[in-house]
């Protein structure tokens, strides 16, 4: 159970901030930078939840309780000692679950015949830049897990690669079902 009574703790004024192990890193390293855009993914999907209702919104919720597990998951490397507590790691299920919601939710939607360009909805529009973020928290945490010393897991990479095509189908399902997707048409300005 988590349990915060004290919101400042003045710890990280010299820059640094603590892992879930107890370990403090850079407010600058890169697996700090790794899981800021992860909580970063989650803010964006809460403004594109002002917008969204039914069980598109359900998806998203279930998502913004799986990014604070991914978030634990990237603050807590593996140990070379036992931790006192089973750290929190994201796992084959919640990704299954993701290839399900995207197989759903695409079922109803036509083929693309071209890009689509962000907008249409303020839902959809606000669901790419949250696809944006998460290709973006994806990009750290392959870097992350190509540096000698650090790993992510297998299942938190596969997470964020799924996540960006679940929202970028859902950007679709609140366009109407891709009816109002607004496509690119390449060289229409030249």
């Amino acid at each position: 159970m988590v349990k915060l009574n004290k919101i400042y703790t003045r710890t990280g004024d010299n820059g640094t901030t603590a892992l879930a192990d107890g370990q403090r890193r850079s407010k600058a390293n890169l697996r700090v930078e790794t899981y800021g855009t992860v909580d970063e993914t989650n803010a964006c999907i809460g403004l594109v939840r002002l917008h969204t209702t039914g069980v598109l919104d359900g998806m998203l919720g279930a998502i913004q309780n799986d990014l604070f597990d991914l978030g634990a998951d990237l603050a807590t490397p593996p140990s070379p000692e036992p931790l006192p507590y089973e750290p929190l790691r994201i796992v084959a299920s919640q990704v299954d679950r993701l290839e399900r919601d995207i197989d759903s939710l695409n079922a109803v939607i036509p083929p693309l015949k071209s890009f689509v360009l962000p907008g249409g909805s303020a839902a959809s529009a606000a669901l790419h830049l949250a696809r944006t973020v998460c290709r973006r928290a994806e990009r750290l945490a392959v870097s992350l897990a190509a540096q000698e010393d650090e790993t992510v897991s297998p299942e938190a990479l596969r997470y964020l690669n799924r996540l960006s095509d679940f929202l970028f189908v859902a950007s679709r399902t609140a366009n109407a079902d891709g009816a109002d997707d607004v496509l690119w048409v390449p060289g229409a300005n030249r």
